[in-house]
């Protein structure tokens, strides 16, 4: 293990995943609000939304503290603001499908760093959509991920007004943030699984994604507490809810890409069939490495034809909104 650690730290730096968390950071900023306004949309489409953007908000206030989640809210105020006119409608739709595509496109492209995969040798229309097309299925499955997020919490809090005089309310606690737990977990293998332009098995990911889900929860009590610590607001003034914007971003990034890299060595060294209780390797050489990652990338064509038909579910239960609307309230 403390190889694979070592591996991981070395990859890091090799591959300067500070810089591109730099990088994904400035494209957050960009691409926050129409990521979140597309997120709850997919996910209000059973709910209300009013409901959903109200979790979404207690969520940003968890994780950002006041003056973060004041600047998301900002972005989504500004990224939701209805338009005039069928044409200025489809240019504002247009605008906020690329401005929340963007980060994940950005975001594939440092997991092809990390990877040391280039991506397919393609180029013209059709690439160029294929791209993006993938990208928006990635967007569409967090706010699918959001739904079921708010379907457990629901069932969770529903359940618990008749087990509760059985079980004790730290258990009650201790699940709540076990599915919260698995969600994020969920959602980072998703990541690591889809979004590189190589194959990766799903055994490959799912350590990883735990590591990563696990420092993402740790990071924010630390995040929280740095930032309560600064007093931001005194140094920046009027710009501290965008700094502690980029500080969470960035060190969310650095967690993703840190994730990444320690996917891709245990991947590494299962490929080359060095896992074992000594951590010696073995007498015969395994097949390169390059055997295993440089597998085409049409694993991404399935990803996104499944998002497809989930959102086509979605659209389905439309009519049912009004039924579910009741049943809502927070993680």
């Amino acid at each position: 293990m403390w190889s694979l650690l070592k591996d991981t730290a070395a990859s890091w730096s090799n591959h300067k995943a500070a810089r591109l968390g730099a990088a994904l950071a400035y494209y957050s900023i960009f691409s926050l609000g129409p990521l979140i306004v597309i997120v709850v949309a997919v996910a209000g489409l059973t709910f209300r939304q009013g409901a959903v953007r109200g979790e979404v908000s207690a969520q940003l206030q968890d994780l950002l503290g006041p003056a973060g989640a004041q600047a998301v809210n900002a972005m989504l105020l500004g990224a939701s603001k209805p338009t005039e006119g069928i044409l200025a409608t489809v240019l504002g739709v247009g605008t906020l499908v690329f401005a929340a595509v963007g980060l994940v496109v950005q975001l594939k492209d440092a997991l092809n760093t990390v990877w040391e995969v280039e991506p397919p040798k393609a180029s013209g229309i059709w690439h160029f959509v294929r791209t993006y097309v993938v990208s928006l299925a990635a967007v569409l499955s967090l706010g699918f991920l959001l739904l079921v997020s708010l379907l457990l919490t629901t069932a969770l809090a529903a359940g618990g007004k008749y087990i509760a005089p059985y079980v004790p309310e730290v258990a009650m606690h201790a699940l709540g943030s076990a599915l919260s737990f698995g969600m994020i977990t969920l959602l980072f293998a998703m990541m690591f699984k889809w979004l590189p332009d190589t194959y990766v098995a799903w055994r490959d990911v799912w350590l990883g994604a735990a590591v990563t889900a696990a420092l993402f929860e740790i990071g924010k009590l630390l995040i929280g507490l740095y930032i309560g610590k600064q007093g931001l607001e005194s140094t920046y003034g009027a710009a501290a809810s965008l700094v502690v914007l980029l500080i969470w971003v960035y060190y969310s990034s650095q967690l993703v890409l840190m994730g990444a890299e320690f996917t891709r060595a245990y991947a590494k060294r299962r490929a080359l069939g060095n896992i074992s209780a000594s951590g010696d390797p073995p007498p015969i050489a395994a097949p390169g490495v390059d055997h295993y990652v440089h597998v085409a990338a049409g694993r991404s064509t399935y990803a996104a034809a499944i998002m497809a038909f989930l959102v086509g579910w979605l659209f389905g239960r439309r009519g049912d909104r009004n039924q579910c609307a009741g049943r809502t309230r927070a993680i």
